[in-house]
């Protein structure tokens, strides 16, 4: 057994898990007793993270439908990827353009069986999935590239995922890993929650006394800092619902999830 196949998580339904919370609060199926129940004292001390989860999931399918569409990009590098739910990267991505490649990194168990069998993309692209780790830039790269052609631009998808690497010079140092091996013309697309409301605070605090891994909530600034070295695309760092939304109509209320797009020059 080698050390990466040692150091792999293992499905344990008694211990809470953030992919099966988040599914939870997506309305999904794919979670255990104990993910609902950490789920519920969430939800019971901030009533609307459900419905942030979802607005944050909107946020994906916009960003990811302009980088397939506006930006040209047919290739997507999605890490962290979690649960199966509804539009999802490669759904998105080909509806746009058919002959789009999604390669899915995560490192939970029960997020590579379902993603086995059903992140199935069209016959005219390609879609694969890599059990690997965030912190482990290099392996993503070496197996991220028999799916992908790194020698042409990639658009990397970071959603919720950061927030899980408490080091601000660490995070930074894993796009710019993975960055640096892209080519001009490349982009990151990422979202994480924000220190900015004291209910968020109180509702990450719960979610890590009982939830595996931890999540650490960023300021706004510290999110930008993230994107140094990018130019980053209008509207720039926005909370998530304020990053070109479809309607026309009034400008929609923040939330505590901040987003942006940044491409490499």
């Amino acid at each position: 057994m080698t050390d990466g196949e040692q150091n792999r998580p293992t499905l344990d339904t008694g211990v809470p898990q953030t992919a099966r919370i988040w599914n939870y609060l997506l309305g999904g199926k794919d979670n255990f007793a104990v993910d609902r129940e950490v789920g519920d004292q969430i939800i019971s001390n901030l009533p609307q993270l459900a419905e942030n989860a979802r607005l944050s999931r909107a946020y994906l399918t916009r960003a990811v439908r302009y980088l397939a569409g506006e930006a040209g990009i047919r290739q997507f590098l999605d890490i962290g990827t979690g649960l199966p739910t509804a539009d999802n990267t490669h759904e998105v991505a080909q509806s746009v353009n058919p002959q789009a490649r999604i390669v899915y990194v995560d490192n939970d168990p029960l997020v590579l069986t379902h993603a086995r069998a059903l992140l199935v993309g069209t016959p005219e692209g390609a879609t694969d999935y890599i059990d690997a780790d965030l912190r482990n830039p290099q392996a993503i790269l070496r197996e991220a590239a028999r799916t992908l052609d790194l020698s042409q631009p990639v658009a990397l998808i970071l959603m919720g995922i950061l927030g899980h690497v408490e080091s601000d010079d660490e995070a930074k140092s894993i796009i710019n890993s993975i960055m640096a091996a892209l080519p001009s013309g490349s982009y990151l697309a990422m979202y994480d929650g924000s220190d900015t409301s004291e209910a968020v605070t109180e509702a990450v605090r719960i979610w890590n006394i009982s939830a595996n891994p931890k999540y650490h909530l960023r300021s706004p600034e510290r999110i930008a800092a993230l994107f140094d070295g990018l130019e980053l695309v209008e509207p720039g760092v926005v909370s998530v619902t304020r990053w070109r939304p479809d309607s026309t109509g009034p400008e929609p209320a923040a939330i505590d999830q901040y987003c942006a797009v940044g491409r490499k020059p």
